[in-house]
């Protein structure tokens, strides 16, 4: 696959696409399979967030299917799996990593950002940090990608968190929610925004007035050269899609 390809711009979506939930309210009643939410998906919006990559390990095949059901120019940011991430907490990750990656390879172009998403109770360990970002960003073996961390400790909101990663160009995501402590620094070439709620996690629906700010932010991002992305996990109720859509209009045409 070689290097990630950087994509300019800002690229708005929602954190999974096949929910049910969303029946009647987002797609038509006889959009029912998961290619097909992706395709109608893909009508409206030009990224997404793959989370079933979190539970499950998708096979060449199933990506290969995703990427087909979608224009060239669409975007998958893929979530990293929880073995990785929960489970081995980044050690001893080296095979599991590269069969990951591999298989995410069939994404091709369409492959954006990976996201690295920790429980909260992983502490700050700045040599264990180190030592996968190097597995992950070295130049052979699994594919280059650009990594993306949320960190829901408070521990690893530091300086030295923000070096090792500025070291690497690996971004700190920036995970808006009423529970787990948010940091809005930039240590990448790309900034990358997840909306869990407002109020309660997953449930719960942006204002305009909070969305603005957001916006405010993002614009400022892009005009110092970043690339943006953001990605609503407010699922219930069809409020990512909701939000995510203002967002658009609010920061400029996705």
């Amino acid at each position: 696959m070689g290097e990630w390809v950087r994509r300019p711009g800002f690229h708005v979506g929602t954190s999974g696409w096949s929910y049910g939930g969303w029946d009647g309210l987002f797609y038509p009643e006889d959009v029912r399979s998961t290619l097909e939410r992706l395709s109608f998906y893909a009508r409206h919006f030009r990224s997404v967030e793959v989370n079933y990559s979190f539970y499950h390990l998708p096979k060449p095949e199933t990506y290969l299917k995703w990427a087909r059901a979608v224009p060239e120019d669409f975007v998958f940011a893929v979530k990293a799996s929880r073995f990785i991430t929960h489970i081995k907490r980044l050690e001893g990750v080296g095979e599991a990593w590269e069969r990951f990656a591999e298989n995410a390879k069939a994404l091709d172009k369409r492959l954006g950002p990976v996201l690295f998403q920790f429980p909260a109770s992983f502490r700050i360990d700045l040599g264990r940090l180190s030592r996968f970002l190097d597995l992950v960003c070295r130049a052979g073996g699994a594919p280059a990608i650009h990594p993306v961390f949320e960190f829901r400790h408070s521990s690893w909101f530091c300086e030295g968190t923000y070096a090792v990663l500025r070291e690497a160009d690996a971004a700190l995501c920036i995970a808006h929610s009423s529970r787990h402590p948010c940091e809005e620094v930039v240590t990448a070439s790309l900034v990358y925004y997840r909306f869990h709620g407002p109020g309660e996690l997953f449930a719960s629906r942006y204002s305009d007035k909070e969305l603005a700010s957001w916006a405010k932010r993002m614009r400022t991002d892009l005009k110092e050269g970043k690339t943006v992305y953001a990605y609503f996990n407010n699922d219930v109720n069809g409020y990512a899609v909701e939000n995510a859509g203002t967002l658009r209009q609010m920061v400029g045409k996705a």
